[in-house]
This record gives C-alpha cells, structure tokens and sequence, in this order.
C-alpha cells in the first residue's frame, strides 16, 4: 500500500475532518504552551520553582509549594498517555503527506522520545536532579516544533492541488 501522497486524494469530507480535527488539537496544543509559560515562566530557575517549590524564597510573591508524589505521578501519567495518542495520530497523518521521507520519519518518530524526555524529566527534576530542567526545555523545544512542523504540512497538503 502506497500511503506516500494519499492525503491529495482523500475525499473532500475526510480532508474537512482531517483539517477540523488538526486545528481543535492545534488549539489544545498551544493552550497548554500558554498554561506552561504561565506557570514556569518559560526558563529553567521557574520550571524549578513550579515543581520543587519556592517556600524557602522569602523574596517570592507568589508562594508555590513542592508537588506531591501522587501529583507527580498524575502529570507525567496522564501527559505521556496523553502525548503520546497526539503524536501518534499526527504521525498516521503526516505519513500520508507527500514529502521528504527522512524528513517525515524524523517528525513522526521524534516526539515520542521528546515526550518520555520532557516528562520523565520533569519526574527526574522533582526527585533532585536538577540539570534535568535544561533536558525538559530542550525536549519540550524540539516536541513543539515536530507538532508545529508537522501540522503545517498536514494542514497544507490537505487543500493544496496535487501535480502529477
């Protein structure tokens, strides 16, 4: 089964599905870039503080106490099962795009290891290792551009006429 350039000839109700469906999860996806940059503040001393706490910090405004086990435990739970049907699913559509295949095996493949990276460092981070929080942003970094590489193509390909 040729599944290399499939997308262009995809039923115009599939390709409206497909296209709704990518902008909905294109919306979680960065509501909850918004959610992290509120709460970490985007660098590594407030990624820190979200997970580990600030009570020692008397200069702190805002008091931010350390997760629990069982918090700890749910995020990284509930975000790699989540993540990882995400990027499963913008792989299945990704790899009926027409395009560079090493290219395309990287976005497809790359962001479940991003994934394990990023919240299995964020466990890593709250058990004390901290240069784990340089792995979280970089892992993070490189799972938002697969997404946002990834979704683009989709979405372009999707209504873009085919040359054959």
């Amino acid at each position: 089964m040729k599944l290399n350039g499939l997308i262009y000839e995809l039923p115009k109700e599939l390709k409206l599905l497909i296209a709704a469906f990518v902008i909905v999860l294109s919306i979680g996806f960065y509501t909850g870039l918004l959610f992290v940059g509120e709460t970490t503040s985007n660098n590594p001393s407030g990624i820190q503080e979200h997970y580990l706490g600030n009570e020692q910090d008397d200069s702190a405004t805002i008091m931010k106490f350390r997760k629990s086990e069982q918090e700890m435990l749910t995020l990284v739970h509930n975000h790699i099962l989540s993540m990882s049907i995400i990027f499963f699913l913008t792989g299945l559509l990704l790899s009926i795009t027409s395009f560079n295949m090493k290219l395309k095996l990287f976005l497809m493949i790359e962001p479940f290891f991003s994934v394990l990276l990023t919240f299995g460092g964020l466990f890593f981070l709250w058990k004390g290792i901290a240069w784990m929080t340089y792995v979280v942003m970089f892992s993070g970094t490189l799972m938002t551009l697969s997404f946002v590489f990834s979704t683009i193509i989709i979405f372009v390909q999707l209504f873009r006429k085919h040359k054959k």
